[in-house]
């Protein structure tokens, strides 16, 4: 069982500005996007939490994101093995308890997993090349999925600034989406960082049982990068479409994991990069 404990820390941090205009200068007040470190320990039947990984994030959708990093991360494969997630209640001070959250599973956990796992998933130079091999092996083959109109993916970027209640008040959050085939969007996620607003999506789909996203359309602010590619893959989305550009890791990984990649997707343009088969014109 999940808790449904909700976290108490803000998105939004209140700050005071100085604008300068020309010669003119004035103070006002302003919203900042909340950055927060978010501790995740993990915990198997009878064993004490052991601390996993520090996740800079805005707080919100805590428990998705612990969700949805230990899967995406391959630290979990299912959603039977999560018993339980809350926060902690151990510590004394009430902001760090809400900056803190247990994952606790239904079988025993190897602290040193995790150790392994991060090496090997380190998204840069060789390393991530050993990343992709080994994200290869433990993916599911994607299905064919659906196949969608360019002028539905061209859409996608408005609908999502559309939806991104936190940017429109502080201009600094990332955001990613999920869309079924007819374009609806079905989920939003925001945050400091991409990943772990995909992080977000995924967790919330395992932790609700919806995975694997077989017929779903990944949206991402800003570029596409390997870290989300392989979030995208591990979770079963076929297409995957970003406001600007990929990388050349990314789109080997998108090429050799069968997902249809679209880039610089503006106004009416966008770059397909990998398995366009999906994208009718």
């Amino acid at each position: 069982m999940v808790d449904a404990a909700k976290g108490k820390r803000r998105s939004t941090t209140p700050a005071r500005v100085k604008m300068v205009d020309g010669g003119a200068v004035s103070e006002r007040p302003d919203r900042l996007a909340t950055e927060e470190p978010m501790e995740v320990r993990v915990a198997g039947p009878g064993q004490d939490a052991a601390p996993v990984a520090v996740i800079m994030r805005t707080p919100g959708g805590d428990f998705e994101l612990a969700a949805g990093f230990l899967f995406t991360e391959g630290l979990v494969t299912g959603r039977e093995e999560i018993a339980q997630v809350s926060y902690c209640e151990d510590l004394p001070a009430e902001e760090q308890r809400y900056n803190v959250v247990t994952v606790r599973l239904s079988r025993p956990w190897d602290p040193t997993t995790a150790k392994r796992s991060f090496f090997a998933t380190s998204s840069c130079g060789v390393c991530g090349k050993a990343s992709l091999d080994e994200i290869e092996v433990r993916c599911a083959p994607l299905d064919p999925g659906p196949v969608v109109p360019a002028a539905l993916i061209s859409s996608l970027p408005e609908r999502l600034r559309e939806g991104q209640k936190v940017f429109q008040r502080t201009g600094g959050l990332h955001a990613a989406a999920l869309f079924d085939a007819s374009g609806s969007m079905l989920s939003l996620r925001e945050d400091v960082g991409r990943h772990n607003a995909v992080d977000k999506l995924v967790g919330e789909a395992l932790l609700s049982g919806d995975l694997p996203l077989s017929d779903r359309i990944l949206q991402v602010s800003g570029r596409a990068g390997f870290e989300v590619e392989q979030k995208a893959a591990v979770a079963g989305i076929p297409i995957m479409a970003a406001v600007s550009a990929p990388s050349s890791l990314a789109v080997e990984a998108a090429d050799r994991l069968g997902i249809t990649l679209a880039g610089f997707v503006r106004g009416r343009r966008l770059n397909l990069y990998s398995h366009s088969e999906r994208i009718s014109v």
